[in-house]
């Protein structure tokens, strides 16, 4: 499994769009331990490329603060889970609060 968290110096940013770069991180499906976590830098933000984008590095989930429906339908269409209203943590606290079920997913604070 491979989880993709939009950054903005080093924790979950709310407006994934605009992130400086992306942690992909591959979690071992058996264990729910982090083998790798990998920060790749942003391409310029231009709707509609990222869901491809990140499909081609591996991703199936993305946890995120705020995202526009439109964009969900997007990542749904390439395979990838989302997880929306995540709180600005780093993203090993994210995905051990996930796989504990305690991630507190709160509000999407994305309009669009």
């Amino acid at each position: 499994m491979k989880i993709a968290i939009p950054l903005a110096q080093g924790k979950l940013t709310m407006h994934f769009g605009h992130c400086e770069s992306f942690a992909i991180v591959e979690v071992e499906d058996q264990t729910r331990k982090i083998i790798k976590r990998e920060d790749i830098t942003s391409p310029p933000h231009e709707p509609g490329l990222l869901p491809p984008w990140l499909a081609e590095r591996g991703a199936n989930m993305i946890i995120a603060g705020g995202m526009g429906q439109r964009a969900q339908q997007l990542f749904a269409q390439q395979g990838i889970q989302v997880v929306v209203g995540a709180p600005v943590e780093t993203p090993e606290k994210l995905i051990a609060d996930y796989f504990a079920g305690t991630l507190q997913a709160g509000e999407n604070l994305c309009d669009h």
